[in-house]
């Protein structure tokens, strides 16, 4: 680690600016914002702790789902890609037994190192999750001490890129490379991000999100084992098909619909306790078609058995994606993106909140995306759904038509391009 004086200038003098172009897969004339805000993040941690012997730069991308919608959780396939969004964070040991994180806008969480216990009454707040993955690297043996932090996120709540997931990569990165020598595996500290979600902040998500984040690039991961997923690196090119990624915030906020979350997994396991099983992914498809009438008598609930049917095709979907992408088949990719979408809408029922179905902005925004491209690119629901963003793929000759025709209806900025980002969870040194 360098000064806090020397970082900023290196910084300033354009000695970081090779690794910022990869990380942000940017050129000359966008580098210098980059560098600026890690500066930024270094003067604002100044700000709050003091002036610091030492600095660490960390960052964690947010992450777009390209497939595979709400199979992680039952054991199944997913493909999902790092974005160049992302939570930022400078830091530091500070020779106690406290963590002290100062997210830009938030208060202050503050940690005894010698409390990693549960707080119910933390339940849904950011200070959960830290204490979630510190207990994970404390159980592994690591010699976790106190440390300050300083960190800002342009990955917006409520944006579907998982801004949740990407703080909890970003706290373990912290955490790996103050005090474990970067020993710990981006697949791990995935699994502990999840971990800090489901058992530290109540919240059951499948571990997709995290692992996006941490792992970065586009990846396939089957989580048929949990413990051991498989992540495969893809080839992913969207400018060689002359595509943008665009993510449309709908305008809605999906921060308080963790009970409509939570309905999806529960009712898929439902089903798959019909069967004797926790998940659907060890269900047979066919055995599950031949006994749908039996089902219906049995669990009484039509709902669940539509979205069990989504989970089986989106699982082979998602699969079928990796190859047309592996084949260079875009065409092919393209309609299993929107058949995905469609699924998710008649199927897994995603797209608005049964509690609220007079607020349907997604809807009315898959309904702008379908007017707009027609029978060209593709659009689907993005993430967990119910409220938040929609994914675009738009050919670049309808690119600039196409965001102004959808913030004309949404607002400016509504509709953000992107691109993939080439790393996960990283040390900026």
């Amino acid at each position: 680690m360098r000064s806090l004086t020397e970082t900023k200038n290196a910084l300033a003098s354009g000695e970081y600016n090779d690794k910022l172009k990869y990380l942000y897969s940017c050129g000359d004339s966008d580098v210098k914002a980059y560098a600026q805000r890690y500066i930024d993040v270094i003067n604002s941690f100044e700000e709050t702790y003091g002036t610091a012997d030492e600095i660490a730069l960390f960052s964690a991308p947010g992450r777009t789902e390209i497939g595979g919608n709400h199979t992680d959780h039952q054991h199944g396939c997913v493909i999902a890609g790092s974005v160049d969004l992302d939570v930022i964070a400078a830091a530091r040991p500070n020779g106690t037994n406290t963590v002290r994180i100062q997210s830009r806008n938030y208060k202050m969480d503050i940690i005894d190192l010698d409390d990693l216990e549960i707080h119910t009454e933390q339940f849904d707040k950011a200070i959960a999750l830290i204490r979630g993955v510190i207990r994970k690297f404390v159980d592994l043996g690591y010699d976790v001490k106190g440390f300050d932090a300083y960190t800002t996120s342009n990955v917006l709540k409520g944006s579907g890129l998982s801004s949740s997931a990407a703080f909890e990569v970003l706290v373990g990165t912290i955490i790996n490379g103050l005090f474990a020598d970067n020993e710990v595996s981006p697949v791990e500290i995935a699994k502990f991000g999840q971990f800090a979600e489901n058992v530290y902040y109540d919240k059951p998500s499948g571990l997709m999100d995290q692992m996006a984040s941490s792992v970065g690039s586009v990846v396939a991961i089957d989580f048929k084992s949990t413990e051991e997923p498989v992540v495969t690196k893809v080839n992913f090119d969207l400018q060689k098909h002359g595509h943008a990624l665009c993510i449309i915030d709908s305008g809605a906020d999906h921060a308080d619909l963790t009970s409509e979350y939570a309905t999806i997994p529960s009712e898929m396991r439902q089903i798959a306790a019909f069967f004797g099983k926790d998940h659907l992914r060890e269900v047979d498809k066919n055995e599950f078609f031949e006994n749908i009438k039996n089902i219906r008598a049995e669990v009484n609930n039509d709902r669940a058995i539509l979205r069990a049917i989504h989970f089986f095709n989106e699982n082979e979907r998602a699969q079928k994606e990796v190859e047309a992408l592996k084949n260079n088949d875009f065409n092919t990719f393209l309609r299993l993106v929107k058949e995905s979408g469609f699924s998710s809408f008649m199927y897994l029922q995603n797209v608005f909140a049964a509690s609220m179905p007079h607020a349907q902005a997604v809807a009315v925004t898959l309904a702008l995306c379908a007017e707009i491209l027609g029978e060209r690119g593709a659009y689907r629901v993005h993430g967990g759904g119910f409220a938040g963003t929609v994914q675009a793929f738009v050919p670049f000759d309808m690119l600039d038509d196409f965001k102004r025709r959808i913030e004309a209806v949404l607002g400016d900025g509504m509709c953000h391009v992107l691109s993939v980002r080439p790393v996960g969870g990283y040390e900026l040194k």
